[in-house]
């Protein structure tokens, strides 16, 4: 009869640890992919401004010179990431490969106008720079107009700015909800051992000796909870890795590695502190207190 309750007692807590690791777990791969939304959110920004495109249409009696001269200084400038020149021949061919028609054949000639298509760096895909980008251009008496979508730059900078800011304010409040989502576990665990820790104290033993063992547990299942939370994120990170590789998510290392040791050592802080109060909590209370 001892040993069927025994295996029911040790079932039972084997339940509870399991848990309180799995609560654990899932708060800190949660916490840990906002961290990676984080670290990665200007990245991710900087890659959808520099699609921007940023067209210098040429003249038709530009020389062969002045293009050239022109196509080197864009390779050289700060704010290039890519310069490509497009002829009035590869233009009416993409059009007619986007149509389906070929237009030539209506109006007889081909009035397009060769360009450069000028990819900026996201720093300088904002207005300000833009207009003083364009305006040091068409100083060049051979480009005939310079043309860029200013509408979506705009559009894009606002929502950045609204992003960052709730992205923000999102983790912080996600911050909060762990720390009390993984101290609330913690707390049922200790609390389902209450009366173990007033009789350990009526006995003589000290609180630091009675707490001990217990914040050791909660250490140890914090960094059980932590290494799960590692793998999942390790999972994710690589499959955003595969699907856009454009963004090149596993460049940035160190912030990565900074992240992944964050969270292992949140974990066992949070189970630590967690586990401290709670089990200081009951060693404070009286022993008719213990039944509420």
């Amino acid at each position: 009869m001892a040993s069927s309750f025994d295996k029911y007692q040790k079932r039972k807590l084997i339940s509870s640890y399991i848990s309180v690791v799995i609560s654990i777990a899932l708060v800190l791969f949660l916490l840990g992919c906002l961290g990676l939304l984080v670290i990665n959110s200007k990245k991710v920004a900087d890659h959808f401004k520099e699609q921007v495109v940023m067209t210098i249409y040429l003249n038709d009696t530009a020389k062969e010179v002045e293009v050239n001269q022109l196509k080197k200084s864009l390779a050289m400038a700060d704010y290039t990431k890519e310069a490509k020149y497009v002829s009035k021949e590869e233009a009416a061919e993409f059009m007619k490969a986007e149509t389906g028609e070929d237009f030539m054949d209506f109006v007889g000639y081909n009035p397009l106008k060769n360009s450069i298509d000028v990819y900026l760096k996201a720093d300088y895909v904002t207005t300000e720079q833009l207009t003083e980008i364009t305006d040091n251009l068409s100083n060049k008496a051979f480009i005939e107009e310079i043309r860029y979508d200013n509408d979506l730059v705009e559009l894009m900078n606002d929502n950045v700015k609204k992003i960052t800011l709730w992205v923000l304010i999102i983790s912080g409040l996600f911050t909060l909800i762990a720390v009390l989502l993984i101290n609330s576990s913690i707390r049922l665990a200790v609390y389902s051992k209450r009366f173990i820790i007033k009789t350990m104290q009526m006995v003589g033993a000290t609180k630091s000796f009675i707490r001990k063992p217990f914040v050791w547990k909660s250490v140890q299942l914090g960094i059980i909870g932590a290494i799960v939370a590692l793998i999942g994120m390790s999972i994710v990170l690589y499959y955003l890795d595969l699907t856009f590789p454009e963004l090149e998510l596993l460049r940035n290392t160190v912030m990565i590695i900074v992240l992944f040791v964050g969270i292992f050592f949140l974990g066992i802080v949070i189970t630590w502190i967690s586990t401290f109060i709670a089990t200081q909590r009951f060693l404070n209370l009286k022993t008719d207190q213990l039944y509420y």
